[in-house]
This record gives structure tokens, sequence and C-alpha cells, in this order.
């Protein structure tokens, strides 16, 4: 986790600037004491090869406080694993889980509107993009802006019912 972390490219569109193995362990030990679907928690699933088990990207699931039919979507991923289709199949995994497991009605995802990668990935899975906030937060030492994706259940349940057909 902290090799692909730590890489610049990757912290660049995270809220840290570096990663470290004191980093890993405090996440890990905060998984294990806070349950899947508690408000306000994230919930960090690693991604692996299922041919190797080598740990290539993590993602996560935010439970947001005041209403408990909405998550949000957050991925990291290995740049060396880029663009093989994996990220695209974490998270189905996750929206299945979400969804069909979870029962939730929405899933939505912000990302930096410079991230071209996870912009392409929401569109990709047929999140429509709801909002391009300009220059609204304060990251890393400049304005930012950032891309809201969501998805809704409705809508996974189509795309879903379409690809089985």
């Amino acid at each position: 986790m902290c090799a692909y972390r730590a890489l610049p490219e990757v912290a660049r569109f995270q809220s840290w600037e570096s990663y470290g193995l004191a980093d890993a362990a405090e996440l890990i030990a905060g998984q294990e004491r806070t349950p899947s679907d508690a408000t306000g928690s994230w919930l960090q699933l690693g991604l692996t090869l299922a041919e190797s088990g080598e740990l290539v990207g993590d993602c996560g699931i935010h439970f947001p406080p005041g209403d408990d039919r909405q998550v949000e979507l957050g991925i990291t991923l290995s740049p060396g694993h880029q663009g093989r289709g994996l990220a695209a199949e974490a998270v189905e995994c996750v929206l299945r889980y979400a969804f069909d497991s979870l029962g939730k009605h929405r899933v939505w995802a912000v990302v930096d509107s410079e991230n071209d990668a996870a912009a392409c990935l929401f569109r990709r899975l047929g999140f429509r993009q709801e909002a391009h906030f300009v220059e609204h937060v304060w990251f890393k030492g400049r304005w930012g802006s950032e891309l809201m994706f969501a998805l809704l259940r409705r809508e996974w349940a189509e795309r879903s019912a379409a690809r089985r057909t």
C-alpha cells in the first residue's frame, strides 16, 4: 500500500502529501475498529490481483452522515496497474455491494477536474456528471476544481439488465 500511495503521481489527487508505514498501520487499525456501514466512516477495500494476491490499489466507501441511502466512492490504483480494466472491475464489485447488498439508492464520487483517468472511469461505468465545481476548494496550495459523478440504483439495474441480454 505504501509503495503506490507514496508515489507523487498518486498522492497528487489524494488528501495526503506522503504515505508511510505508520499511515498504513493507522488506516488498517481504524478499519478493524469500525463497523462496515457506520455513519461517517470509510470502509477501505484492498484491490488484489487474483493470480498473485499482490495488493495493487484500494477502493474506499464513505458512509456520509445525514443520509443512509447514499455512499461516496474513492479509488486509488498503482500506476503500474492502470489501463488494464482493474479499476472498472473493482468499482463494479463495489457498486454490486452498495446497491445489491446494502440497498443504497445513490452512489457518488468526487474527482479532481485534472484527474482525467478517474473522470473517464466513472463515465465509462455509467455515472452521470452532476456538477463541475470551479476553483472552489483550496487544495495543496492552490485553488482546485472538482467534478461530481453519481449513479442511481435504478440506473445500475437497467445497465446490468442490458448487459445480460
